[in-house]
């Protein structure tokens, strides 16, 4: 905590709480002397109404027994000997601003902030609506879109490119795939993004204590839902979401707003599992939390308050002494209130007791210059670097995740094959449909191999070719929600955009695939075309399914929803689909559109299947080759330009992937 100062005229509010000597696992207690127990609390001396803390625990209790049996909020909690490398956090002249109505003016959000949390503090973030709570806590997670002033460090170096190994972010979203289970989303990000320092504890007992902690058993195995699958609660899946965050044992947790939409016991639990976390594994913590109930609040270890219109910062110090210093302020809290509601009744503008004007004068009067000797203490004498922290492990220190590609990928595949058995849409729809599909249009052509009329075939195969272009319309909706999904998920630097591409490719593509196999195959069992003519068939159509599947992934990475990408996608399959050569032949082609057949794979497909065609009508054959236009020798071309298409597609999906439609916050 920070360091008193005889002229600050506070008081001790910076007071260090007494510190018992660290014991390698266990939980001691603060000493039962009620005057240094309630100097810390910041309260006056009621021994009638403190509980006793002559009974000491067992010292060699570990961090899953204390997490499932939390103790009270002024037992001291021992430091791990497993815990992780330290990491504090300093912030100097944070502020962020939104462009106004007016031109060239901008709305200030958050006006210049900068304070420090010693490592394996458990930081409450409070404030009324506006006051730039949660904008202040992405600037410090690195998870700011938009570009802000100021600068954020660790241990007292500038935050670099490996910080997201360190760090993870519980956002206000609960973004998870509706047919996993509890225990799977909390054990998948336990696998990725798990330090190998607590590779002492097995990953099956962390997640069961995990699950136990934030009071998740009965639910462990049952589905997290969405609004179309029936699944956990709303509270139950908020839960979870906090508990994938822990459950990658971070040096640095941010959490916004973990206990919205939780009950007063639930949102207890919920900071008590956070404040063991905290104080076994030295991990620092800022919780973003909406005026919680009294005895939450007494959990953390540091206070900071804002106040909106514009978000300038009131008080930042231990949470022990927020009284103290409202009290010195004049504004003491009223007897049985809430602190916490006094401190928002007072910070918010607009209201009767408005203060917000004086705290902030005399929080920059009072505080913020010890703080910035603070600050500048911290800068004098850094600590570790991040690589170094990392090398601690000696596991991946200078490598963006903390798992290789090839745990990033099995464990993807593990995740999409799981799903998919489960979800029987993501199986039936790329199947049954193609077989529905093909079963009615070949119905209708049933016979035409065998018929001696070329233009019926040459209609036939428009219609095969069409149907393909199609079929991948459907995916849109699939690959934009998994998208989605993704973006969350490699935020956190959990696996990397390369990994959940191939993993798609490897489950989705095989699955579509066959389905435009049996579509293919079953119009042409009822079109009873010739061997020759079915292989040309089958090989285009082939390469057909691989260069739109290409497409529209590139397209589902790009657009920013579903509609947009529809509206994307309809031009592209609209003129590949007429610019075939036989709905618009190059002879009727405007010129300055004539670059649209040497592009479009319709026109390939069409001018190898209806050559071979031509091939079993010597009479009318050449004539209608002649009269779309068609060569009997640029399949070769056709083949190579297919390839390249498609290779340039996979990569722009990649490109696209990696920079674009990333989380705005």
């Amino acid at each position: 905590m920070m360091s008193s100062g005889a002229d600050i005229p506070v008081g001790d509010v910076f007071a260090v709480p007494t510190v018992l000597k660290e014991a390698e696992d266990g939980v001691s207690h603060i000493p039962s002397n009620d005057s240094t127990r309630c100097s810390e609390l910041g309260t006056n001396p009621t021994p009638e109404s403190e509980p006793s803390f002559s009974e000491t625990l067992n010292p060699s209790i570990c961090t899953n027994e204390l997490m499932l049996n939390p103790p009270s909020s002024l037992a001291s909690i021992k430091r791990s000997a497993y815990a992780l490398p330290a990491a504090s956090l300093t912030f100097k002249d944070l502020t962020f601003s939104l462009p106004s109505s007016k031109e060239g003016d901008f709305r200030l959000i958050l006006a210049p902030a900068s304070g420090h949390f010693e490592a394996g503090e458990l930081v409450a973030i409070m404030g009324p609506s506006g006051c730039g709570k949660t904008t202040l806590l992405d600037m410090l997670a690195a998870k700011k879109s938009g570009k802000y002033g100021g600068e954020v460090f660790v241990n007292g170096r500038p935050r670099d490119w490996l910080f997201r190994r360190i760090a993870a972010y519980v956002s206000q979203e609960d973004v998870m795939p509706p047919h996993w289970t509890v225990q799977e989303a909390i054990e998948f990000n336990a696998t990725l993004k798990r330090q190998p320092k607590r590779a002492h504890c097995s990953l099956k007992g962390w997640v069961e204590t995990l699950i136990g902690a934030f009071d998740l058993q009965s639910v462990a195995n049952s589905r997290i839902g969405s609004t179309e699958a029936r699944g956990i609660s709303g509270g139950q899946r908020r839960r979870t979401t906090l508990a994938r965050g822990v459950a990658a044992c971070p040096s640095l947790l941010f959490c916004d707003e973990p206990t919205s939409g939780l009950s007063a016991t639930d949102a207890e639990t919920c900071v008590k599992a956070l404040r063991i976390v905290t104080k076994r594994l030295g991990i620092t913590c800022l919780v973003v939390i909406h005026q919680p109930r009294y005895e939450v609040t007494t959990l953390f270890d540091t206070l900071v308050l804002l106040t909106s219109n514009p978000g300038r910062m009131a008080y930042l110090g231990p949470t022990s002494g927020a009284l103290q210093f409202w009290s010195k302020c004049g504004l003491p809290s009223p007897p049985n209130m809430n602190p916490t509601d006094h401190y928002l009744d007072l910070l918010t503008p607009n209201l009767a007791q408005d203060q917000s004007a004086m705290l902030v004068s005399a929080f920059n009067e009072q505080i913020k210059p010890q703080l910035e000797r603070q600050i500048d203490n911290v800068m004098q004498e850094p600590g570790e670097t991040v690589v170094e922290m990392l090398s601690e492990s000696g596991y991946l220190c200078t490598r963006a995740y903390s798992v290789p590609f090839r745990t990033q990928l099995a464990t993807l595949l593990r995740r999409k094959m799981l799903l998919a058995s489960r979800d029987v849409r993501a199986v039936g729809l790329p199947l049954i449909m193609p077989v529905i599909q093909g079963t009615l249009v070949g119905y209708m052509f049933t016979g035409v191999g065998q018929k001696d009329d070329m233009l019926k075939q040459i209609m036939f195969s428009f219609c095969l070719v069409t149907m393909l272009c199609l079929a991948g319309l459907l995916t849109l909706v699939v690959l934009i929600t998994d998208r989605t999904q993704m973006k969350h998920e490699t935020s956190e630097a959990l696996y990397s955009e390369s990994a959940s591409a191939l993993a798609s490719f490897m489950i989705d593509v095989p699955l579509s695939l066959l389905g435009s196999f049996l579509n293919v195959s079953i119009m042409t069992a009822f079109g009873q075309l010739e061997t020759d003519i079915l292989l040309t068939v089958v090989g285009w159509s082939l390469l057909l399914f691989l260069f739109y599947d290409s497409m529209f992934a590139l397209i589902g990475a790009v657009a920013k929803d579903t509609r947009q990408a529809q509206v994307i996608v309809m031009p592209f399959v609209s003129l590949f689909m007429l610019f075939n050569g036989f709905v618009v032949a190059k002879a009727d082609a405007p010129k300055p559109l004539l670059w649209i057949f040497y592009i479009s794979p319709n026109q390939y497909a069409m001018q190898a299947i209806i050559v071979r065609l031509a091939e079993h009508f010597p009479l009318s054959g050449p004539a209608f080759v002649e009269e779309f236009g068609y060569s009997d020798d640029n399949n070769g071309i056709g083949i190579c330009v297919l390839c390249s298409m498609i290779i340039l597609l996979r990569v722009g999906q990649q490109v696209a992937l990696r920079y674009m439609n990333n989380v705005q916050r």
